[in-house]
């Protein structure tokens, strides 16, 4: 039997979850949750069954919950209001049938891989990031937690990404380079040398054009 779990987010970035999740086939999506939508509307089909306070009341008929909120940080702020009402509940994975997992990789709980993404061969992605559809983490890297590769970004192997840190759409970071925490990566940028942590990086060869305080807005 299938185990009931809920999607924390309605929004776009929810849609694509939801379709991982279905695709993937391994849990049944009892409802979604929400802080801004009212409960009773519905989206694909899933009712919005409430706020984070619905897994108090409701502990025992859930098995498992994924956060689907695109920015990193309100993502963070989400799975921290979870746990401090519901202490050890389980936050699920989610991978596409159509991304590729390498021998030895591992994925953190919480963490997203959509249709086309790679992560290759003993490389680790922490806890509550997402992969969007084709981006790739070559062999022997680590990705922090709360971390994002957007559609198409890249990295080399025995990359190392930083957590809450951002690959903007298309870039690519070459092997052996370090990215800092709470970085953001321009689209299209390519990340020749280690880029240190809260800053905002672009251009090709990248260079970081400012700092960046942790929790600020980039979607």
């Amino acid at each position: 039997m299938k185990k009931n779990i809920v999607v924390f987010g309605a929004g776009g970035h929810a849609k694509a979850v939801i379709d991982a999740i279905e695709r993937e086939g391994q849990y049944r999506i009892a409802g979604l949750l929400d802080s801004y939508k009212a409960a009773g509307s519905e989206v694909y089909g899933y009712r919005i069954l409430g706020n984070e306070q619905y897994l108090l009341e409701h502990r025992e008929e859930i098995d498992g919950c994924i956060v689907a909120i695109g920015d990193n940080w309100g993502r963070a702020g989400i799975v921290d209001r979870i746990s401090s009402l519901c202490p050890d509940f389980p936050f699920v994975t989610a991978v596409h049938p159509g991304a590729w997992i390498a021998r030895g990789a591992v994925l953190g709980q919480g963490t997203v891989v959509m249709a086309g993404a790679v992560v290759n061969s003993d490389t680790v992605i922490g806890e509550h990031c997402v992969l969007y559809p084709k981006a790739s983490v070559d062999h022997d890297s680590q990705v922090g937690d709360y971390a994002t590769l957007a559609p198409g970004a890249t990295t080399g192997g025995n990359v190392t990404i930083g957590e809450y840190s951002v690959l903007s759409l298309g870039a690519n970071v070459i092997h052996s380079v370090r990215v800092g925490e709470h970085t953001v990566i321009g689209a299209g940028a390519t990340v020749l040398n280690d880029i240190g942590g809260y800053a905002v990086a672009y251009g090709t060869p990248a260079a970081v054009a400012r700092s960046r305080a942790a929790g600020e807005r980039y979607l």
